[in-house]
């Protein structure tokens, strides 16, 4: 999970060198966890008769709920997944890549079956340690008669207790490159004119490209293997005091938008 963070162009070439000296992105900024809008779309899986699904997943995962780890494939994160039924309202999930745990959570459902929460320690994208953090989440629709109360299609009603390396980004323009390190070890260095420039430290995202939206706005566009897997438009505030960040996740066909104050 996770992360998390931790993704109209105006008729304008590059923002001249003197105006990105005084650009509004430099700076660290910090998420604030409160203001966080997540996808409307919602998240749906089943457990039912030995076996989990998460069909939002992308790709998909259908595998044996037995405790055990089980192999998936065209995941970058994780190579195997293990459900672990811990009692009729909760259970736990284990993902691993190359036999190496990266992932943890544990989700229990209310016993009004209406809402739910999550805590999970996550360092598949990480760098600088695991990321942490709890939430809930709403149902919106029930599961099939018989199945786990964890099935039906829910959606993320909000999050406390993350961990600052979730949370945090810093930004600097030189001339006409924008530079990008996160609190969980990501980075690039890309000119703001659309060109694509390496993504580091991210076994989902090899590439990114970024292009200036005037002075205080940008599009970032992250890919892997030169497909598109999401885009970002990230504008400051008049003030400068605030980073607006809106994320369409081209793969899960969903959008959600965050809010960064600066530090």
């Amino acid at each position: 999970m996770r992360k998390y963070l931790f993704a109209g162009v105006a008729a304008m070439t590059l923002v001249s060198a003197q105006a990105m000296a005084d650009s509004a992105f430099d700076g660290s900024w910090k998420l604030d966890i409160t203001r966080v809008h997540m996808p409307k779309k919602p998240d749906v899986y089943l457990l039912q008769d030995g076996m989990y699904a998460c069909k939002t997943c992308a790709p998909a995962i259908d595998v044996k709920a037995d405790g055990t780890d089980q192999k998936v494939t065209g995941h970058p994160y994780y190579d195997t997944v293990a459900i672990k039924v811990v009692d009729d309202h909760t259970i736990q999930e284990t993902d691993k890549k190359d036999g190496k745990v990266v992932t943890t959570s544990t989700v229990t459902i209310a016993p009004d079956g209406k809402t739910g929460t999550f805590e999970f320690s996550d360092t598949s994208d990480s760098n600088s340690g695991a990321v942490n953090g709890k939430g809930t989440i709403t149902r919106v629709a029930a599961g099939p008669a018989g199945s786990h109360a964890v099935s039906g299609s829910w959606i993320t009603s909000g999050f406390a207790g993350v961990s600052d390396n979730a949370l945090t980004t810093t930004y600097k323009v030189v001339g006409n490159s924008l530079s990008m390190t996160s609190g969980t070890g990501q980075a690039y260095t890309a000119p703001m004119d659309g060109a694509d420039s390496p993504y580091k430290g991210d076994p989902g995202v090899t590439s990114v490209s970024v292009k200036a939206m005037g002075a205080n706005a940008f599009q970032e566009t992250d890919k892997r293997n030169g497909k598109a897997v999401s885009i970002a438009k990230i504008t400051v505030s008049a003030d400068g005091k605030t980073m607006t960040i809106t994320v369409h996740d081209k793969l899960r066909g969903t959008t959600s938008s965050f809010v960064a104050m600066k530090q």
